[in-house]
């Protein structure tokens, strides 16, 4: 398979949240292992909220920072949705200005989920109804900081497998074109949200060249899907989670003592507030501080 080198460049207005360079697939040809697939891609939208179904042909988005505050920095963004959808709504929006101000660059990455029928789209992307009780996550045993809550299930196996190569294209792009884009190498990382964080996790502990691996990692409440080792070239991890998010908290717990043991850089923050209620707001200014400790981003830049 070959990783797509062409992309679109967009005029202004296309963009909802700042305005990408480019956007564009993230193969040359169709993505292999779901050339077969029938339901169409869906994109609902309500409120600040806008839901992505039935990804089968992964795409990306490219935002560069002004070149007055670039520092060649890089981050692949993972959004999240239980492998069923990705939301990138206002709250994605906000996290690519967040890390553009900061002179990052930022691919927005539309990785494969599963295939939902119309109707199911329906039902999965209704509003709750008032007063709906929070949601309530079920106690699980992690093993080897291992979170996945369908590890049996072999359809939720070969997506998150699916979900991996399209990170792994995708850091190869970000390797294959980084002088053009002003990108430094060595200092791409992923940034993973609930199950984007998985795909992350994933793409981490993956036997690939290094243009295929990520320089650091970023989960927010994303958790892994798969048994955890730190390898020895283990990146440095920045993990943020809430302190009820049930097993999403109890397995990056787990993987911070993984990390720790192994002597690996990580840190982790769990705060008590409501489930998916973090924004940036709460993690940002501790994540950009942390990464020009890590020496990922240079020390002094903009706050």
């Amino acid at each position: 398979m070959k990783f797509a080198l062409a992309a679109v460049l967009l005029g202004p207005g296309t963009a909802i949240a700042a305005t990408p360079e480019y956007r564009g697939p993230v193969y040359d040809g169709a993505a292999e292992g779901s050339e077969d697939w029938a339901y169409p891609r869906i994109v609902v939208e309500r409120g600040d909220s806008r839901m992505i179904y039935n990804t089968r042909e992964p795409l990306y988005e490219l935002y560069l920072p002004d070149p007055s505050v670039a520092n060649g920095a890089a981050v692949i963004m993972l959004p999240g949705g239980g492998m069923r959808m990705l939301g990138v709504g206002k709250g994605t929006q906000t996290e690519i200005d967040g890390f553009l101000s900061q002179g990052i660059a930022v691919a927005l990455l539309e990785y494969r989920t599963l295939q939902m029928s119309p109707q199911a789209v329906e039902r999965a992307s209704a509003p709750p109804p008032p007063n709906a009780p929070p949601m309530r996550f079920p106690k699980m045993d992690i093993v080897n900081g291992n979170a996945n809550p369908a590890r049996d299930n072999p359809e939720i196996a070969r997506l998150i497998e699916l979900a991996v190569n399209d990170a792994q294209a995708m850091l190869a792009i970000m390797h294959m074109r980084a002088g053009e884009w002003g990108i430094d190498p060595k200092r791409i990382g992923l940034l993973g949200t609930s199950a984007g964080g998985g795909v992350a996790f994933g793409t981490l502990l993956a036997n690939a060249p290094d243009e295929q691996k990520p320089d650091f990692f970023v989960s927010i409440f994303g958790p892994s899907l798969q048994d955890v080792a730190a390898p020895e070239d283990a990146p440095p991890l920045y993990l943020v989670t809430e302190a009820n998010h049930g097993p999403v908290t109890d397995g990056l717990m787990a993987v911070f003592s993984i990390w720790k043991d192994a002597g690996k850089p990580v840190e982790l923050h769990i705060y008590e507030v409501p489930n998916f209620s973090m924004t940036i707001d709460l993690w940002g200014d501790r994540l950009f501080e942390w990464m020009r400790e890590q020496s990922i981003i240079p020390s002094g830049e903009s706050q």
